[in-house]
């Protein structure tokens, strides 16, 4: 439980952290299927929860990545 809480926290902070600094890219956030539950009582885990903290991660990095070339 202390895992799940754990990467629930980091979550928070990084959406935090979007949301703040990267409007535009949490904007996004909403239409990104990865955040998306193809069913209507989906079933949460600490797995499940580690998968969206990564890609919440690997979005952010993308977006840095693609801004930073572009300056």
């Amino acid at each position: 439980m202390k895992q799940l809480h754990k990467i629930l926290n980091e979550i928070t902070e990084l959406t935090l952290n979007i949301e703040t600094n990267y409007p535009e890219l949490y904007r996004s956030l909403d239409e990104n299927p990865l955040t998306l539950p193809v069913i209507q009582h989906p079933h949460m885990d600490k797995e499940i929860m580690q998968e969206y903290l990564e890609s919440l991660k690997q979005l952010l990095n993308h977006y840095l990545d693609e801004h930073k070339t572009a300056l």
